[in-house]
């Protein structure tokens, strides 16, 4: 059976939602496999939604703005690039992230909507179906995005990408200014380690375990599981269930 993607797309209402309008006044084909969002402003789009949206099954998610300089509400699709730009350093390691695409289509550009959606509904037939679908569902990856979603839900992740613009034009809160090379750097760190912190949390959900168990499932060092354990015990996220012949094993606490 020929392989049609579904294909989620958040629009802003300003311009390409409206280019969206303008290519179906005009009659211009574009392929069927769209199923649209429309928000106010591509800014307001939690990454929260698009990671739901890849953990349903869908083939790929397409976020549409106004081209920057050009946004209804200032500096709205700037807020969308830094999200976009954050998600997909996440779920690259997880192999989502050519999944997900921002692009910049204005209210008068009806042709190039549908040139977008059509380059980018031949982009995912490439890749093929998602491991997320029913039919194929793949439980890793299950488990990966929803660790992605944890980390996107966190309010120091959150903070760190509102204040990505101000950090590297202005400085931090002591006036410390960083490159964006710097930056990109501790964004790379931070999603990697809350990434890890959040598959333990999911893996202690499920049942209490040892360090040991939970190193070898994830494939890293124990030494670096216990660094992350030490951390969430500090969060109040997990305590120690019991011990079993000298070994601790760690569960979850009620959030």
């Amino acid at each position: 059976m020929k392989f049609e993607p579904k294909i989620l797309g958040f629009l802003c209402n300003w311009c390409s939602y409206a280019g969206a309008d303008l290519a179906g006044v005009s009659r211009i084909q574009y392929p069927p496999n769209l199923r649209v969002i429309r928000v106010m402003c591509s800014g307001r789009i939690d990454p929260v939604l698009v990671l739901d949206a890849l953990a349903s099954g869908l083939d790929g998610v397409i976020v549409m703005g106004c081209h920057p300089g050009d946004c209804h509400y200032m500096t709205g699709n700037y807020e969308a690039e830094r999200k976009i730009k954050m998600l997909k350093k996440l779920i690259t390691p997880l192999g989502f992230a050519e999944r997900l695409h921002l692009e910049w289509v204005s209210a008068s550009e009806g042709a190039r909507f549908a040139e977008v959606v059509r380059d980018f509904t031949n982009h995912i037939k490439v890749l093929g179906p998602s491991p997320l679908r029913e039919e194929k569902l793949d439980s890793k990856k299950m488990e990966d995005i929803q660790a992605a979603k944890k980390v996107v839900e966190d309010f120091r992740l959150r903070a760190l990408v509102a204040k990505e613009r101000k950090i590297i034009e202005e400085g931090n809160v002591y006036g410390e200014e960083k490159s964006q090379e710097e930056f990109d750097n501790i964004m790379d760190d931070a999603l990697s380690a809350e990434y890890i912190r959040n598959r333990i949390y999911l893996l202690l959900e499920k049942e209490p375990t040892s360090t040991k168990h939970l190193s070898n499932y994830l494939g890293l060092d124990n030494k670096e599981i216990l660094e992350h354990i030490v951390i969430l015990r500090r969060r109040g996220l997990i305590a120690v269930d019991r011990v079993d012949d000298m070994t601790p094993i760690y569960t979850v606490l009620k959030r």
